[in-house]
């Protein structure tokens, strides 16, 4: 059974986007909330500095978005690849 690389990836993109906009609001509605999170964040994707103001937050999200999807492409790339080269029991063949 092979994986759908459009959907892995559309699932992967939306769901770390989501933890991103969900956490740098939530950082923007109580300061102390996800902080270390959207710092790391911040550390890897330039022009993200941590959800200071709801234009970074954007940023930060369309940046997970981009980075899920990608991620989410590669999985699905890298499962299907290994699972045409796995040998196939005789019980799955029929």
């Amino acid at each position: 059974m092979k994986l759908s690389i459009r959907g892995l990836a559309i699932a992967a993109g939306l769901l770390w986007g989501g933890c991103i906009f969900c956490a740098g609001l939530a950082h923007l509605a109580a300061p102390g909330y996800g902080g270390t999170l959207l710092a790391v964040a911040g550390s890897i994707y330039p022009g993200f500095h941590g959800g200071r103001d709801f234009g970074d937050v954007v940023v930060g999200t369309l940046y997970a978005l981009a980075d899920g999807g990608v991620g989410g492409l590669l999985l699905a790339w890298l499962y299907n690849v290994c699972a045409d080269s796995a040998p196939r029991s005789a019980a799955a063949a029929k």
